[in-house]
């Protein structure tokens, strides 16, 4: 199977499901509200700044990015998803670029950026984070900064996941994961990728470790088990004890 169609094809009908969900919550964006969450928002300083954000879906992080002040490039395999986002652009008077891209063939089509962004269910679309981690290295200026926020590979082992990545992608039809999926399946294509493997094809690519944190809770209610809390975020235990659910690291380009 030719797995940027399968899922290109996937993702196009997930667009058009998540645009109405109270998930992505695209009214309350419209009306002023983050899709940001508290973790980049807590890491990143986009102000003034460049900003390519790989698998941007249809680009509500990306122009949650630019009210913040950043110049902002989004880029995503599904053209439903890119055509979307250029309407929320316009809907919301942002300054934005969008391409329709995957992610191996942007570096040849926008100039190296200040910031390299990427978030949350992006890189289990990806086959080869060898390829993926050189392309983020050659979309970056020197000195750049790449940040990503995504959810840690240990609890895909709660959902019947390999951590590490087996080569062969799992393939499976599924639902989205929104409120609003209802019985629609899509064939999916999809790798697991450990710590170490993300880690050491940044570190291959020569940019330069800054930070790396795991956080015991996920912004988003996205998987079986979750328990909210109080504060707005959702945890999961195992015999009682915290499993990690999401981790951030940034990294730079030497200048």
């Amino acid at each position: 199977m030719d797995y940027l169609t399968t899922n290109k094809i996937a993702w196009d009908a997930r667009t058009r499901v998540h645009l109405t969900s109270d998930f992505y919550d695209v009214e309350g964006f419209l009306n002023g509200k983050t899709s940001l969450t508290e973790i980049e928002l807590s890491e990143l300083d986009v102000a003034g700044k460049s900003l390519l954000h790989l698998q941007c879906h249809f680009g509500l992080d990306t122009l949650s990015w630019a009210r913040m002040g950043a110049k902002v490039i989004g880029v995503d395999l599904s053209e439903v998803a890119i055509a979307e986002a250029h309407k929320l652009a316009l809907q919301a008077q942002l300054s934005a670029e969008f391409i329709c891209s995957d992610v191996y063939s942007v570096a040849g089509k926008v100039e190296p950026q200040d910031i390299v962004f990427t978030s949350y269910g992006a890189i289990v679309w990806l086959p080869d984070l060898t390829l993926w981690a050189q392309t983020i290295a050659r979309c970056l200026k020197p000195g750049g900064q790449f940040y990503m926020a995504e959810f840690h590979p240990a609890q895909q082992l709660f959902d019947g996941y390999s951590y590490f990545n087996r080569g062969e992608p799992d393939i499976e039809q599924e639902g989205t994961y929104t409120e609003n999926a209802g019985d629609e399946q899509q064939t999916l294509m999809c790798w697991s990728h450990s710590l170490s493997e993300v880690i050491n094809a940044l570190l291959r690519a020569g940019l330069e470790l800054e930070f790396f944190h795991e956080f015991a809770f996920s912004p988003y209610n996205c998987f079986e088990g979750l328990e909210a809390q109080t504060d707005g975020r959702y945890v999961l235990t195992h015999q009682g004890l915290h499993v990690p659910l999401v981790y951030s690291i940034s990294a730079r380009k030497p200048a």
